[in-house]
């Protein structure tokens, strides 16, 4: 197997516009109880106005041009295409850095802070970064066999950084990057230098620990979550096929099922811009992945609340409008923690809610151990 690394544009098929623009206009709407608002899933008002504006007023195009202003590649690993961002800092000796996004994200995601990473005021800060979409996301295209869970990417993304000339580097990933990120740092300790986390769910296992008040919310919130999932956790983790078809044959359909994530998972004080959301709804429909990203969950579902060891300094960002909030006491069971911000807003996309306040997070836990 070839071990080339090929340079991606996106150009994405004018007939796929059509054809995207053509079902939206014949969308069949459901009917709506009164006053129910998000209690029942998106409001209908709302995505009636979203999907006019993706049909009349979103332009792929542009947005496309965004991407493919940064560099981009595609390469062939155990018989599964990768596609990535790889953007060097004109420092030569920036570390190399591995970001991980999970879902219902992207790529898309970290596009704003590619240049405060690469080429900060300080060039001790400055990082090449490195941004792949996981196997069965995006351009990396549907995964065609079973076993794409967390470990099998963890092992995929240490072999890219290989093929990329990269002896030494960090990784950070939110999402099911933190946990890809975590196994990383488990299966290649010599070459990590550090693993930056911005997802973290802790559980009480063993020996008693003395936790304060807030740390006692917090679990009894991550047993809550665990112990009541919500529908599209419970729906992906068993069913991911069956959810295909909806998503795959509907934009609506595949539009509710992600702007309903970001409604719901971001800091109220935030706004995700519609432009961006569309943008990563489109990146989904247009390359057919709504199932293939869905069964991450199944393939990982023997991972959940499994301790995962991490030898490698690690560092939490904790954001007050996560799904969970970590307990430190308990997280230092299975990290060696040398780096906890407790940050004052954000939600679960931290990169793309509080771009300002990730950069600088990230910097100042690899700065401790470059």
């Amino acid at each position: 197997m070839s071990d080339a690394v090929v340079p991606f544009h996106s150009e994405v098929a004018q007939a796929d516009l059509d054809d995207l623009r053509d079902r939206l206009a014949r969308t069949r709407w459901p009917d709506e109880l009164p006053g129910v608002g998000w209690d029942h899933g998106v409001p209908l008002e709302r995505l009636r106005a979203l999907a006019a504006y993706w049909q009349d007023g979103f332009s792929w195009r542009d947005q496309e041009a965004k991407l493919n202003a940064h560099p981009q590649f595609t390469t062939v690993i155990d018989d599964q295409k990768i596609h990535f961002l790889h953007v060097r800092s004109p420092h030569p000796d920036a570390l190399p850095l591995l970001l991980t996004h999970g879902w219902p994200g992207s790529v898309l995601e970290f596009l704003h802070v590619i240049d405060p990473l690469t080429d900060p005021g300080d060039p001790a800060d400055a990082f090449h970064v490195v941004i792949p979409a996981i196997p069965g996301f995006g351009f990396s295209g549907p995964t065609a066999t079973t076993g794409w869970d967390a470990h099998r990417v963890a092992g995929l993304w240490t072999k890219l950084m290989a093929r990329l000339g990269y002896e030494r580097y960090g990784v950070q990933g939110g999402d099911w990057g933190s946990l890809i990120s975590r196994v990383i740092g488990g299966v290649d300790p010599g070459r990590v230098a550090g693993v930056h986390l911005n997802f973290l769910v802790t559980l009480l296992r063993g020996a008693p620990v003395d936790l304060s008040d807030e740390d006692e919310a917090r679990l009894a919130a991550v047993s809550t979550y665990l112990a009541n999932p919500a529908g599209y956790l419970r729906q992906q983790t068993t069913r991911p096929q069956t959810l295909a078809y909806a998503l795959t044959d509907s934009p609506v359909g595949q539009l509710a099922w992600i702007a309903e994530k970001f409604q719901e998972w971001t800091d109220p004080g935030v706004t995700v811009d519609d432009d961006w959301l569309l943008t990563n709804v489109s990146l989904y429909w247009l390359t057919r992945t709504a199932g293939s990203a869905a069964r991450i969950y199944y393939e990982s579902a023997a991972l959940r609340g499994k301790s995962l060891h991490c030898p490698v300094p690690a560092g939490v960002a904790v954001f007050p409008h996560e799904l969970v909030q970590p307990v430190r006491a308990l997280a230092e069971r299975d990290l060696d923690i040398v780096h906890w911000t407790e940050m004052d807003r954000g939600g679960h996309f931290a990169a793309l809610e509080v771009p300002d306040l990730f950069v600088r997070d990230v910097r100042e836990f690899f700065a401790k151990v470059r």
